[in-house]
């Protein structure tokens, strides 16, 4: 793929990633916990991971949790987003990479997820000197089973159907 191509679609990636955020924080949890989500906007970031590696990957989070700062004006929610965002990626890289043979993106998934909500509670720890905020992270760790779960198996389907596109586009290019 072309450097332009590639650069257009991350763009393309962040853009939905950024969407998905901004569509997630308007649906309401059955259940109150603050801080529990559905993590839709990971999906981006698991697919950009398997599609295009761990580079584009920890971009793509990066940049949609910078994104998000700069339309909602929310610096605390970016620290939380950011370090989720980046321990996320970098554990689910890992999980995919050395331990694909063990998970499936499903458990990738689950991976990124727990990450993600040990990296937000341990900036509230830091932020709020206290470390009974821990206590809190069983229950977004259950949370996460199913939103990885969700967000795993989504990702499957749109991971399978962009190799394809991606093998046209290829196949395109090269007769050009």
């Amino acid at each position: 793929m072309r450097k332009t191509n590639k650069m257009i679609f991350i763009s393309l990636l962040v853009s939905v990633g950024l969407a998905l955020s901004v569509i997630e924080s308007a649906i309401p949890l059955p259940i109150a916990m603050p801080g529990a989500r559905l993590g839709l906007s990971n999906m981006v970031v698991l697919v950009t991971l398997v599609v295009f590696g761990f580079k584009d990957g920890i971009k793509v989070g990066m940049l949609k949790s910078t994104v998000l700062m700069l339309i909602t004006g929310s610096v605390s929610s970016f620290i939380y987003s950011i370090s989720g965002a980046i321990l996320s990626c970098v554990l689910m890289h890992i999980a995919y990479r050395y331990f694909s043979r063990i998970f499936s993106l499903i458990g990738v998934s689950i991976v990124g997820a727990a990450a993600h909500n040990f990296a937000q509670v341990s900036v509230a720890v830091m932020m709020l000197s206290n470390t009974r905020i821990y206590s809190y992270l069983p229950f977004l760790l259950l949370v996460s089973l199913f939103s990885g779960y969700f967000v795993g198996l989504s990702s499957t389907y749109i991971v399978e159907n962009l190799k394809k596109n991606f093998r046209v586009l290829f196949s395109r290019q090269e007769t050009i």
